[in-house]
């Protein structure tokens, strides 16, 4: 990454199929500069990567970023239901500290806010110690699905939020509350889409899993929503589509999000502040 650009990466979720050893070849190859890594499958679809510390793909993970300099920025993902889930979020820890990741993205889906307060306090404890940082991401369809719940939840607690562009427009997220909760914030996650929004609760899941949009290439305002962020702040293109890939492939997909991605991230550039303060 050359001095004074901004870090781009590429989620696991825009490849969701690919083993994190394949994605991070493939994020070199496309030009980005980090990856996200799937450490826990999020449903019982998914298949499931073995990255603990002693695993054969832990250790292939490892000497692939050391040869293409690609790193591991961040991990997930872990629902907080309000079960005990402790042994899970350590195991995940363990593997993120062993790729050098620095935060570990969860939803908070109980709806009970005292309780999710209680585990993301004890999550940001145990995360000291391994040098990872729990990210509550506020989801449009689960109970934590506000910048400002999330941020209200962050400052209890002591994680951070990361911003997700789809759940941000499908929530009705401002650029104000985004202003406000920017230094919360240590990554956000990039795709767009349409401005109208599925219909249903399983629409909204849908479009989330499995078919968003490419950067740049709907109607969420992304430069807009980048603009208003600090000038530093890491990217990580977050955009899975299972009808794309099975028709490009899995490295013309990736090189396709990267070059749109660096469209916006141009465009947020060249906007004027004020040009946000006007439209926010």
């Amino acid at each position: 990454m050359s001095a004074g650009r901004r870090a781009l990466g590429i989620a696991q979720l825009s490849l969701v199929g690919t083993a994190p050893p394949d994605l991070v070849l493939l994020a070199a190859q496309a030009g980005f500069d980090f990856i996200g890594a799937r450490v826990r499958p999020v449903t019982g679809a998914e298949r499931p990567y073995d990255l603990q510390p002693g695993s054969p793909m832990l250790a292939e993970t490892l000497v692939r970023m050391q040869d293409t300099g690609v790193a591991v920025r961040d991990i997930e993902f872990l629902l907080l239901d309000g079960s005990d889930q402790r042994d899970a979020w350590l195991r995940m820890m363990e593997a993120g500290a062993a790729l050098g990741a620095g935060s570990l993205t969860v939803a908070g889906c109980d709806p009970d806010r005292i309780r999710l307060a209680d585990t993301l306090a004890r999550m940001t404890e145990d995360g000291r110690s391994h040098g990872i940082v729990p990210t509550l991401e506020p989801i449009s369809y689960q109970p934590i699905n506000s910048l400002p719940a999330a941020a209200d939840l962050a400052r209890q607690t002591g994680c951070r939020i990361i911003v997700d562009t789809l759940h941000f427009h499908r929530f009705g997220g401002t650029l104000d509350e985004l202003a406000a909760a920017a230094g919360l914030v240590p990554l956000v996650q990039l795709c767009d889409g349409p401005r109208q929004p599925p219909a249903d609760r399983e629409g909204l899941v849908l479009e989330s899993r499995v078919e968003r949009g490419v950067p740049g290439e709907g109607q969420f305002g992304l430069a807009e929503v980048i603009a208003a962020l600090p000038p530093e702040l890491p990217v990580s293109v977050e955009a899975p589509s299972d009808s794309a890939v099975a028709s490009v492939g899995e490295l013309s997909w990736a090189r396709r999000l990267k070059a749109s991605a660096d469209r916006v991230l141009a465009e947020a550039a060249a906007l004027h502040p004020a040009v946000i303060e006007r439209k926010a």
